[in-house]
């Protein structure tokens, strides 16, 4: 049986505001070769390349890397790939053609992230507060007891922060159940769903904490997928370790449950990790939004810019959006949380109000300085 493998990457960095270096590696079971380019940012045109073979397959190849130099001038215009693959191709190494093609490319789509970067700072210093606005500016209602608990109630809605772990239940977080909920109570929200990784919580065990401390509690559960992590509600079975998205989506939609796309863009915004080039065109591609109910636009533990970003696809999808902390310990409880427009107070009511829409992501309070 034939088995070869071939690994390509192309990492981009911003060296000042006038160049981009990018650094490109090929590796499969012949050969290993690197190169190294600069560009100049507005004209897109090579300004500096170095190559290094790390495996060849005879002693004729290093004679290629001087013709690699002859790429320098190059400008990514509508010629640029018949150029590269004429000049560097014919006289240097293909290899080394179809690396600088990969790096080129996503040199382009780079400069691209970092020119929308740029025109979104002009646009009045705008924030996730700017975009979403905070659920405390909403009047709160009276809130009579009935049988003991409150009723969650809110003049405007209802704000549960939708994302939100425990210890021991997820061992990264370092809250425990009862801080978490002292903290949710303490600071106005209205509820607060757990949803540990890969935890299926006990109903009975849920029951008997929303009695307790007199607060609404709901279950959930961030399930790790092949296409990263999904917030599922109504989902009645304890899944370990790492599923399809397709064999949930079919658990899920069995169970006239709910998916949301949790931090859908946590890293792919940085360079240098593989995702480079990553447009909201591209990103709404992704076969992970034709298997999910929503998208969480608003979640704690990503930079705003990611979060911004995962707003954008989901506009241009038409998905619903929500907000969760994704708090891991207490002072990040309700920094992002969702409104929803009428009362909830179960999780059949929960599924209910996301199948229906109407609700909002919104900054419940403000993060705690570093």
């Amino acid at each position: 049986m034939l088995k070869f493998t071939r690994n390509k990457l192309a990492s981009v960095y911003r060296k000042d505001g006038k160049t981009l270096s990018v650094h490109g590696v090929l590796e499969d079971d012949i050969y290993g070769l690197e190169v190294d380019l600069d560009l100049d940012f507005s004209r897109m045109e090579i300004l500096a390349i170095r190559g290094k073979w790390n495996r060849m397959e005879n002693s004729q190849c290093p004679r290629a890397i001087p013709f690699l130099q002859e790429a320098v001038g190059f400008r990514l215009e509508e010629d640029f790939v018949r150029k590269v693959q004429k000049i560097v191709g014919r006289k240097a190494c293909r290899h080394f053609a179809d690396l600088i093609l990969e790096c080129c490319e996503a040199a382009r789509d780079a400069a691209a992230i970092i020119q929308r970067e740029g025109d979104k700072e002009k646009e009045a210093g705008l924030t996730v507060a700017h975009l979403f606005g905070k659920a405390k500016d909403v009047p709160k209602a009276e809130r009579p007891e009935k049988d003991g608990e409150p009723d969650n109630r809110v003049a405007g809605g209802v704000v549960i922060d939708l994302h939100v772990h425990s210890f021991p239940a997820s061992p990264c977080s370092s809250i425990s159940l009862r801080e978490l909920i002292e903290e949710a109570k303490e600071i106005g929200l209205d509820g607060i769903c757990l949803t540990d990784h890969n935890h299926w919580w006990e109903p009975r065990k849920v029951e008997d904490l929303r009695q307790k401390h007199g607060f609404l509690i709901l279950r959930g559960n961030e399930i790790t997928t092949d296409q990263g992590d999904i917030l599922v509600f109504g989902l009645e079975e304890d899944i370990k370790g790492i599923i399809t998205l397709a064999e949930l989506r079919k658990k899920a939609l069995a169970a006239n449950g709910f998916m949301i796309a949790a931090h859908p863009f946590r890293g792919f915004l940085t360079f240098g990790i593989g995702y480079l080039g990553l447009t909201v065109e591209k990103a709404m591609e992704r076969p992970l939004f034709k298997l999910v109910d929503a998208v969480e636009v608003l979640n704690g533990k990503v930079a705003e810019r990611e979060n911004s970003f995962a707003a954008k696809v989901a506009q241009g999808l038409r998905l619903p959006v929500t907000g969760g902390s994704d708090a891991h310990g207490a002072g990040e409880v309700g920094l992002y949380a969702t409104r929803f427009p009428g009362p909830i107070q179960n999780e059949r009511d929960l599924i209910e109000a996301l199948k229906k829409g109407g609700y909002s992501p919104v900054v419940f309070r403000n993060r705690c300085p570093d």
